[in-house]
């Protein structure tokens, strides 16, 4: 069952690593989803859920506000690009949220499983 508070503090803590410390990005990760895991409390498998939820909604935002930076940031330059920039563009950023997608999950979600196991009442 999913706990929406460590959850949502992981999500903001996700977010932050993502957008402040983007050179130690795994490091962050793995401590942002051993912290969701650990403060879940109900074992590995909840701890690893819950960081990978965490993870994911993390990976939904900063996709979001990457989207809205360079969407404006491409409008200055739209000129150059068109239609087809815009199109391409757009079908990258689909992949690439993706892939970012996986990654936030499989990292926060593996810490998570150790920080849920270590912290677990059962």
């Amino acid at each position: 069952m999913t706990k929406w508070g460590p959850v949502f503090l992981g999500f903001i803590l996700a977010v932050i690593v993502k957008s402040f410390f983007a050179h130690y990005e795994f490091i962050g990760l793995l401590l942002v989803g051993f912290i969701v895991g650990y403060l879940c409390r109900d074992g590995a498998i909840s701890g690893m859920w819950n960081a990978a939820v965490a993870g994911a909604f993390g990976t939904i935002v900063s996709a979001i506000l990457f989207v809205i930076i360079a969407t404006f940031g491409g409008a200055l330059f739209g000129i150059f690009g068109g239609l087809v920039g815009f199109t391409v563009s757009g079908i990258t950023t689909i992949f690439i949220v993706l892939g970012y997608l996986i990654y936030y999950a499989i990292v926060m979600g593996i810490a998570g499983g150790v920080g849920g196991l270590i912290s677990s009442k059962k």
